[in-house]
């Protein structure tokens, strides 16, 4: 394999009563090694049931329903979908983590640092002594910048405040040296200052360790902090995919135009924050044409009638819209 994972035609569905209803519809993504990729859109896009499926970790009613995803582990590729539960807890957490959304309902709150962390280690090593790993939890937490990690480990996550708390996720998720890293809104509630921390914190360890990172977030401005390539979601498809200097630059899909204005708008001279008409149209509510239509500026009636295809639009730059690959009509 070229990349370290590549998803192919992803479709996952849910049941509403006893329809099934889309939720992702036929994504394509390829990671590659050694790299910073940020998946960036609005709540109910498709951002994090992505990550979950990597992991096989989709709640019932959610599945797979089509696709794959293919992953170059250490041991050769894999098929992460074919595989059996024991052979996706090898994976899961050894080969690839992941940080989940919130810290505090992630660990649980009756065990110590030092005993959730162990745990972790203990799973994918089983003949690891017990002074080992405590050494390897300590030098862990050093490295995430944790002040007195000996204090840290015998703590409670509750005797802890948030930036901790995230740092210590991070430990649990690189302590085994994964060669992927998922980060589902890695900073979120976290103040200016944590947050920063803990993005550069990311990327110094991804530099170290020669970890792969998947950064999903509503924030453009992490995007832009910390990552080298980008796919913006949008009901359930990408509308555009480009590395993070052109996407920034020479933005093509009106969606991603809006995320940007939104971001830029206090800047201006009205100093006015900038909405985006509508809300995103829920899972199996889709339109049959560009599922982004009814909010955009510069819909066409075949903008209604007819999904757009995700095209290039410039060199290695996607773009799902009528008007930026040259079809739509004057």
């Amino acid at each position: 394999m070229k990349d370290l994972l590549e998803i192919r035609n992803l479709k996952i569905t849910t049941l509403r009563g006893k329809e099934t209803v889309r939720l992702l519809d036929y994504v394509d993504l390829n990671i590659p090694k050694k790299c910073s990729f940020g998946i960036v859109g609005e709540s109910g896009c498709g951002k994090s049931i992505t990550a979950n499926a990597v992991l096989g970790l989709l709640p019932y009613p959610l599945r797979v329903s089509e696709g794959s995803i293919r992953y170059d582990s250490r041991d050769g590729e894999k098929e992460l979908l074919r595989l059996n539960k024991k052979e996706m807890q090898a994976v899961r957490g050894g080969e690839i983590s992941m940080i989940f959304q919130e810290p505090m309902t992630s660990l649980d709150p009756i065990f110590t640092v030092e005993k959730q962390m162990a745990e972790a280690v203990s799973f994918h090593h089983p003949n690891a002594g017990r002074g080992e790993i405590r050494e390897r939890s300590l030098e862990m937490l050093k490295k995430v910048n944790i002040p007195r990690p000996e204090q840290t480990l015998a703590s409670y996550p509750h005797q802890l405040s948030g930036g901790q708390l995230q740092r210590i996720m991070i430990a649990i998720a690189l302590i085994n040296n994964p060669r992927l890293l998922l980060a589902d809104e890695p900073t979120t509630a976290l103040d200016v200052t944590i947050q920063a921390q803990i993005l550069k914190l990311m990327n110094d360890l991804k530099e170290q360790n020669d970890t792969s990172i998947v950064m999903i977030t509503h924030d453009l401005g992490v995007i832009a902090e910390t990552c080298e390539e980008v796919a913006v979601f949008y009901a359930g498809q990408i509308v555009e995919q480009a590395n993070v200097v052109e996407l920034f630059s020479h933005t093509a899909h009106p969606y991603t135009q809006g995320l940007l204005r939104a971001v830029t708008s206090l800047g201006g001279a009205t100093r006015k924050l900038y909405t985006i008409p509508g809300i995103v149209p829920p899972g199996g509510q889709w339109l049959s044409g560009c599922r982004f239509a009814d909010r955009c500026s510069r819909c066409t009636e075949r903008c209604r009638q007819e999904m757009p295809a995700l095209k290039e639009v410039s060199p290695r730059h996607l773009c799902r819209c009528f008007q930026n690959s040259g079809e739509v009509d004057a």
